[in-house]
């Protein structure tokens, strides 16, 4: 019976530990796993609250559709039809520009124009800003017309920050107007400081394929019409009825079934080496409280700092400690439906770098979620907090609250008081993924290879920050650790 060892709890560990059963019954391979998540709860970020009818998430509200491992691992759980999309009449989003909110064009893909009528109409950008983004389309990929400085950039392409790309492509109003609150908000970070290669190595695809973004994003798109589509038909971002955290309570109870050994409270001090006399070098976790555990096998699933220190003495994890987490917070107006004073006629807005708020954004949740209110009510989510605007989080909560209220007041016209709040504050949850990252931890993973056969590090700072994502980095875990055990099992058996 071979033993494996899952640290960390949140999607990427539960998915991990999911997969392993799956894949090791399939091989005809006896595997037991321990689950060891160092707080009181699993699921990580996704905390989902069910309150007197609403649905709050506290943490991640949804996923994208496309990116299909979440929607399979829901299949194979049996959720699949409890997944559920935006509501189509609350597509409009909003920016805020002084005391206003601002429709943003129509026919924008990541922030990028696909419909120059519609953008062409916009007053967020100057005519001359409107017309420099359009013109992308003609502009050369850099390398491909002999200008030593775009030859540069080609040869030092993981080497460039989101903002410097799009404004090589844009030009930097765009850049100021509408990609920073909208793609800087994802990160809740600066897009002169994000490596295009970890965040969005598409548009740098993009433009090698097509010699254009827009060109790039049209051919994807059109592709994506003709290709199989299932429940995220109609519907660019999912979540489930009863809120994210039941996919972590379905995943709890199935792995439970399995015969997991899920230990919650159990922080791993450190992870060391030893060599068994039959076999290949085995591990020895260090428990802050409680016996040593010992495993065949190890998936270390947690944010980049804690994966830094477990395993700072077999490698180097210099690309582990490059990236900073920022920390954000959100708060959650709930509602009564008489006396609400705005329409929320659309799915929230956005607030770009120095308008002086203090809230970074807010979804209209009932709005944009049909689900997560009782008929009538409303429900609202703002957020707080970014990269150089930290201190904002610790605020107190009467502080937050004021504030928060002030700015709705401000650019909703908002005067309804909420029946009740729910403040999260999330400290160093929001990982900044510096230029170069990507070829970094690719150099750190072959290191670990090498000298931890059987160790697996995975998760955000391996394969991006969506929970489908997660769900990819924990299944790729799961399927190269049993491939290795089943070779070792077969040779035992022989």
């Amino acid at each position: 019976m071979f033993k494996v060892a899952v640290i960390g709890g949140g999607m990427t560990g539960l998915s991990a530990a999911f997969y392993l059963y799956r894949e090791a019954k399939s091989a005809g391979v006896p595997l037991s796993v321990t689950l060891l998540e160092s707080s009181g709860r699993l699921g990580g970020r996704v905390n989902t609250l069910r309150r007197n009818g609403f649905v709050i998430e506290r943490g991640p509200d949804s996923f994208l559709a496309r990116k299909r491992a979440m929607t399979e691992l829901a299949a194979e759980l049996g959720l699949d039809d409890e997944l559920v999309g935006t509501n189509p009449a609350a597509k409009q989003t909003f920016i805020a520009r002084g005391n206003m909110l601002h429709a943003m064009p129509s026919g924008l893909y990541l922030g990028v124009p696909l419909d120059a009528d519609a953008f062409m109409a916009t007053g967020l950008l100057s005519e001359q800003g409107k017309r420099r983004a359009l013109a992308e389309v003609e502009l050369p990929a850099a390398g491909d017309d002999g200008n030593e400085a775009a030859d540069a950039l080609v040869a030092g392409a993981a080497k460039e920050t989101v903002g410097a790309f799009l404004e090589r492509r844009f030009g930097r109003e765009m850049v100021t107007c509408i990609f920073e609150p909208l793609l800087a908000g994802i990160y809740a970070g600066d897009l002169y400081a994000l490596g295009l290669d970890a965040t969005f190595p598409q548009f740098k695809a993009y433009e090698q394929q097509y010699g254009s973004v827009i060109r790039g994003i049209q051919a994807s798109l059109s592709a994506a019409k003709q290709a199989p589509t299932g429940k995220s038909v109609g519907s660019v971002f999912l979540t489930f009825r009863r809120g994210l955290s039941s996919l972590m309570e379905t995943l709890a109870h199935t792995l439970a079934q399995a015969g997991c050994d899920i230990r919650l409270g159990a922080r791993v001090a450190a992870l060391g080496m030893q060599r068994n006399e039959t076999g290949p070098a085995a591990y020895r976790l260090a428990l802050e409280d409680g016996e040593p555990l010992d495993a065949d096998a190890v998936v270390v699933a947690v944010p980049a700092f804690g994966i830094a220190d477990l395993l700072e003495p077999y490698a180097d994890v210099g690309a582990l400690r490059a990236i900073r987490y920022v920390s954000v917070a959100n708060v959650v107006f709930a509602y009564e439906g008489s006396g609400f004073d705005h329409p929320l006629d659309g799915s929230g807005f956005l607030v770009p770098r120095g308008d002086g708020r203090l809230i970074t954004a807010s979804t209209w949740t009932s709005s944009k979620w049909l689900h997560t209110a009782p008929a009538g009510k409303r429900l609202i989510r703002c957020y707080v907090g970014r990269t150089g605007e930290e201190a904002n989080v610790e605020l107190s909560d009467e502080e937050m609250i004021a504030g928060v209220r002030r700015d709705l007041r401000d650019l909703m016209g908002l005067e309804a008081k909420p029946a009740f709040t729910e403040i999260t504050r999330l400290r160093r949850s929001m990982p900044q993924f510096p230029p170069g990252h990507q070829a970094a931890v690719s150099a750190l993973q072959a290191q670990l290879a090498e000298r931890l056969p059987g160790v697996i590090a995975a998760g955000q700072p391996f394969g991006g920050v969506g929970l489908p994502d997660c769900v990819l980095q924990g299944r790729q875990a799961a399927e190269s650790l049993v491939r290795m055990l089943t070779a070792r099992y077969n040779v035992g058996e022989h």
